[in-house]
């Protein structure tokens, strides 16, 4: 067997193998398949330090199968990017909620969640018939919520929702990053890192820094 041949050999296998693993995601939501639409909601951003909270909700064709879709964080940035754009093409409907740093202090971060998780459904032009969330029940709506832990590693749609929220949040801290350069947003997207910590306590808090997050820093 020629090296060319072995390196066809494979690619095919790893083919087969994200085809496996993407027929089991499509699998777990079969149990749904009686709802006619079914959205995934996950979040990006409760953690960090600065930045908004970014939600995504996404309903997929019933059925429909897309090649690569994870966990975003098991995703490389490339990948995710790649995705994002074919999540936004092949869904049904899809949402996407952006609640602020100043509105996190304000109400704290899992409230903010559940805001950013209601801005996104409320966006969608198709009404959803059942919400599989990760790991989380949103109040103040009235569609039936199923709340999956580890979601975004078992749902199709959730793994989708999560891409596009993830995406759309550090895509922000990349022009944030233009904005107040001594941080290092583009770098680590608001993240506690050691740099951004230093960077904190050298030139205090910006904008975009959630105070409730960074008082033990300043």
């Amino acid at each position: 067997m020629t090296l060319k041949e072995e390196r066809e050999l494979k690619k095919q296998a790893k083919l087969e193998a994200e085809k496996e693993r993407i027929e089991l995601m499509r699998e777990f939501e079969e149990k749904y398949d009686n709802y006619s639409y079914i959205c995934g909601i996950d979040e990006a951003g409760r953690g960090p330090l600065a930045g908004p909270v970014v939600a995504g909700a996404v309903i997929l064709p019933k059925g429909k199968r897309i090649l690569y879709v994870n966990d975003s964080k098991k995703l490389s940035e490339k990948k995710r990017n790649e995705l994002f754009d074919v999540i936004k093409e092949e869904a049904l409907s899809y949402g996407i909620g952006i609640v602020s740093p100043e509105k996190i202090d304000e109400i704290n971060i899992l409230q903010a969640t559940y805001e950013a998780m209601r801005q996104a459904v409320s966006q969608l032009s198709v009404q959803p018939d059942i919400l599989l969330n990760d790991a989380v029940t949103i109040p103040g709506i009235d569609v039936r919520q199923i709340p999956i832990i580890k979601g975004d590693a078992k749902s199709l749609t959730i793994a989708s929702a999560s891409i596009l929220a993830k995406v759309t949040r550090d895509r922000m801290m990349i022009e944030y990053d233009s904005l107040y350069p001594e941080y290092g947003f583009a770098k680590h997207k608001g993240y506690g890192t050691k740099a951004h910590i230093e960077a904190i306590k050298e030139y205090g808090a910006c904008p975009i820094h959630r105070k409730t997050f960074i008082k033990n820093f300043i």
